[in-house]
């Protein structure tokens, strides 16, 4: 819970650069660039925030705490009893939240399988093929070199090598367990449908901001190139050529 708690306290140091001067943030303007830089710093970070699923009235009390603390007013509270019930409520919402996630990414899950024929393996993962390659087929270690989409069930996208234009290559052992297993079941040139459950992608921490607690997500991927481990590690092996 350490952790947890550190999230929580960088969220509400954040917090206050917005909250004290102003009891609506949104009507705060943003002129120079140490308020752009700050804005930044406080989206990144209470991104963090969806994780708790918060009411309106939750969230002014929480602005109400950042502002008597700040301008050294008693607390309202027994801070010595909240203290711990802050971590067990952080928990218990971020639980919940992922709960609904997992919920709704089985359902997801289980309609692809029905209604587009895709295969689920043992584990729990689900694919189609899009595309059929006809080259070699990826080992757990192996670099690969892929193009992806990846977006949650809702269909918002979270990251995509596809829109920036760039291949990306990486050890298969390096990555999620639904890529390791996934793109064993792929060929050179082939491209496959994903949809990959939380147990085999980011469980219940999520990635934040983008990806939630519990989060079932879904993949395109497209195989260039499988490059051998072995044959990896003799390239990384070679001296670098020397300047003249």
């Amino acid at each position: 819970m350490k952790k947890a708690w550190l999230l929580l306290s960088l969220i509400i140091s954040t917090l206050v650069l917005v909250s004290c001067n102003s009891n609506d943030p949104k009507s705060i303007k943003l002129e120079s660039d140490d308020d752009k830089t700050f804005y930044a710093m406080g989206y990144m970070l209470g991104g963090n925030l969806q994780r708790l699923s918060l009411s309106d009235k939750e969230l002014q009390a929480l602005y109400k705490g950042i502002s008597m603390a700040s301008k050294n007013e008693k607390s309202e509270v027994d801070m010595a009893k909240f203290q711990n019930r802050i971590q067990e409520v952080f928990k218990s919402r971020m639980d919940k939240v992922a709960g609904k996630e997992k919920e709704a990414g089985k359902a997801f899950l289980e309609k692809f399988v029905k209604d587009e024929g895709a295969t689920k393996t043992e584990s729990g993962l689900a694919y189609k093929v899009i595309k059929e390659g006809t080259g070699a087929t990826p080992g757990p270690e192996d670099v690969v070199e892929v193009h992806y989409h990846g977006t949650l069930s809702d269909g918002t996208v979270f990251d995509s090598s596809v829109e920036r234009g760039k291949t990306i290559s990486f050890p298969l052992n390096r990555v999620i367990k639904g890529w390791t297993e996934g793109l064993q079941t792929m060929k050179e040139g082939g491209k496959t449908k994903f949809v990959i459950p939380a147990e085999l992608a980011y469980g219940e921490a999520g990635a934040p901001p983008k990806i939630p607690g519990g989060a079932t997500l879904v993949f395109e991927v497209e195989l260039f190139k499988v490059t051998k481990a072995s044959d990896a590690a003799k390239a990384s092996a070679k001296p670098a050529p020397k300047k003249k």
